[in-house]
């Protein structure tokens, strides 16, 4: 194991990536259709834009096990908003700063009170869960027509949803790689008490990476809203786990200071969402979805750790 070339570690998402659509597509003519493929990639669009801030918050070494759960407060708080009349401008503008102002909540207990991000997220789970029930009252909500027009819209040929995806994508592999910020992101990563030595403001910095996240999880929730058109009780539920299984597919480590959004969380958020597609085009049994969700997260989880036994690291 640990005489893996680092380069094929590099391009085990990739080569994996390639399989699955070669597996799929001969088990069936349908899944290689341009439509197919096209909604391969719509669908991945919720669950990419969280992977995005989830890469943020895992290149410093840190967790967000929350994502899922402000996704749910933030829908929940969107429907009673639209169905009490409330304009969709201000309906998404809520959205936008209910996925801020809970972002801003880790943010503070992780740099200020100095809690550790995966217990202070995984708290965050379960309050922001039992928000959104009570907002909810346990009930689905159907929506106004509106948020389905929003999620079925097209841009030169391609579905919104895609398009908000793209710009996510871009607009995060442009902040890692090419701002002051992004490589100080990487130096907390690697060292934290380095990073304070060498003068990096490692508080504000932590900070913003939660409010990153949690402001993707608001964008997520526009989206999968604009797809599904209603709020159920499970609305959001593990996308946090998906989310960490597609950054670290792509590439992002999970101790921090490695990791990617372009092509690395890019192809595993693709990957994890062409498994499910595929299952789906072939009519596989429902009973084995979960398996291979936990068969892909374990995936993940063994590449991360030949990556770290590398002679490269």
């Amino acid at each position: 194991m640990n005489r893996i070339s680092p380069r094929l570690l590099g391009f085990a998402p990739a080569l994996l990536f390639l399989i699955v659509l070669t597996v799929f597509g001969l088990q069936s003519h349908r899944f290689l259709e341009p439509r197919n493929l096209t909604n391969i990639l719509v669908q991945a669009s919720s669950t990419g834009i969280v992977a995005v801030g989830m890469t943020f918050v895992l290149v410093t070494a840190g967790v967000d096990l929350s994502v899922g759960a402000i996704m749910f407060v933030a829908a929940a708080l969107a429907g009673k908003a639209v169905l009490a009349g409330f304009s969709m401008p201000v309906v998404l503008l809520e959205m936008l700063i209910t996925g801020s102002v809970l972002g801003a909540i880790n943010a503070f207990l992780t740099t200020r009170a100095r809690v550790a991000p995966f217990i202070v997220t995984l708290a965050m789970l379960f309050v922001g869960r039992g928000l959104g029930l009570w907002i909810t009252q346990t009930r689905a909500m159907n929506l106004p027509d509106g948020f389905l027009r929003l999620g079925s819209a097209r841009w030169f040929g391609l579905p919104l949803p895609a398009w908000l995806f793209a710009v996510v994508l871009i607009s995060g592999h442009l902040i890692l790689t090419r701002t002051p910020f992004g490589r100080q992101v990487f130096a907390i990563g690697h060292s934290r008490e380095a990073a304070t030595r060498a003068g990096i403001r490692t508080g504000s910095n932590l900070a913003a990476v939660y409010l990153i996240s949690g402001l993707c999880a608001a964008l997520a929730a526009m989206v999968s809203l604009g797809q599904l058109g209603a709020v159920s009780p499970k609305f959001g539920e593990g996308k946090e786990f998906a989310a960490i299984a597609a950054a670290v597919l792509g590439g992002t480590s999970l101790f921090g200071g490695r990791g990617g959004v372009l092509p690395g969380t890019l192809l595993g958020t693709l990957l994890i969402q062409t498994i499910e597609n595929g299952l789906v085009v072939i009519n596989a049994n429902p009973y084995l979805y979960p398996m291979v969700t936990s068969t892909v997260i374990f995936i993940a989880v063994l590449l991360e750790s030949l990556r770290n036994r590398s002679p490269a690291r």
